[in-house]
Parts: C-alpha cells; sequence; structure tokens
C-alpha cells in the first residue's frame, strides 16, 4: 500500500473493528515523526485495557502517546506536528459521564481543529447506523455523535469511512484526491 500524506484535516469513520484506527496510523505516518496519538479511552476493565495495549503494540517508537479523556480540545490546541485524535466516540461517551455541556466541548473541538495546523487525523466510531436506541441515554449519545461527526465532517478536508478494513472515501480532497 503505498502511503500518501494525509490532508491538513481528515476524518475517518467507521464501525467496531472496521479498521479505522490501523488505517488513521497509515495516513500520520505517511508523515515526519515524531507523531502524537492523543488517546481518548479510558480502561474501566480488563477488556478495555487490552484493546488498549492492542493499540499500543501496533505503534512503533516514533509515536508519542498523550492520554486525554476529557480535555481534547486544548490538547488539540497545545500540539504540534502530525495528529492523531482516536477516538471522538469515546471523548464524548467520557464527557457524557461526566454530565459536561456537550455543545459547548463540540465547539471547542471545532475551533481548535480549525486553528490545528495539521496533518490531524480524528478517529470516530460511526454509531448511527444501526437501530433507535431504547434509552434516552443512548439516544443522546448517538445524536451527539452524529452532530459532532457532521460538524467536523464539514470542516474536514477529507472524511473516510472504513469498513472491513478497506477505506471509502465520502469526502474527496481537492488536494490529495487519493
Amino acid at each position: 500500500m503505498t502511503k500518501t500524506a494525509p490532508d491538513r484535516m481528515t476524518l475517518v469513520l467507521g464501525g467496531a473493528r472496521s479498521g479505522k484506527s490501523a488505517y488513521a496510523e497509515r495516513l500520520i505516518e505517511a508523515c515526519p515523526a515524531p507523531w502524537l496519538y492523543i488517546a481518548t479511552a479510558q480502561a474501566w476493565d480488563d477488556e478495555m485495557r487490552a484493546r488498549i495495549d492492542e493499540h499500543r503494540a501496533r505503534r512503533s517508537g516514533s509515536w508519542r502517546t498523550l492520554d486525554v479523556p476529557t480535555a481534547l480540545p486544548e490538547a488539540v490546541a497545545e500540539a504540534t506536528g502530525p495528529v492523531l485524535v482516536d477516538c471522538l466516540t469515546l471523548w464524548l461517551t467520557n464527557l457524557l459521564l461526566a454530565e459536561a455541556d456537550l455543545d459547548a466541548a463540540a465547539e471547542a473541538l471545532a475551533r481548535a481543529c480549525a486553528a490545528a495546523p495539521g496533518p490531524l487525523v480524528l478517529v470516530a466510531s460511526e454509531v448511527g447506523l444501526g437501530i433507535v436506541p431504547d434509552n434516552a441515554l443512548a439516544r443522546r449519545f448517538r445524536d451527539a455523535a452524529g452532530r459532532l461527526h457532521q460538524r467536523l465532517a464539514r470542516q474536514a478536508d477529507r472524511v473516510v469511512l472504513t469498513v472491513a478494513g478497506l477505506p471509502l472515501t465520502v469526502k474527496p480532497s481537492t488536494e490529495n484526491p487519493a
């Protein structure tokens, strides 16, 4: 697979185990190191710890990892060089559990992304393709994720949906059509 440098801002969406994180890592690795991985996951149980360990084991020593469960806009605003954020939906989950203002957080993240020099690759789980959740909290989460994805997709230079490990370009870049 040919490595192609990412645009200033790329949004990578996909379902669970769709290959979105590995694809996003390859985009950033096409840039000169060092690379920053802003991780939003929290290891609440053994299964999540194993997922986090799997992601870390896949990355070389040229990656620096910054664990940021909720202060994502601040981390993006302070970052320099190639940045990968993984993942926006875990960040939203953390904010929801903390009873934070999701609209204000989304606005702050959008501002930080707009100011980021890039390359910036954002990873998110596409959660809106299934049935309507049966409870208010799950519906609130799904709706907040959908609104955030739409907002960032409008802002992004390129949007990619990963399915079965395959990247499908949803919004092609005018500068980097690969």
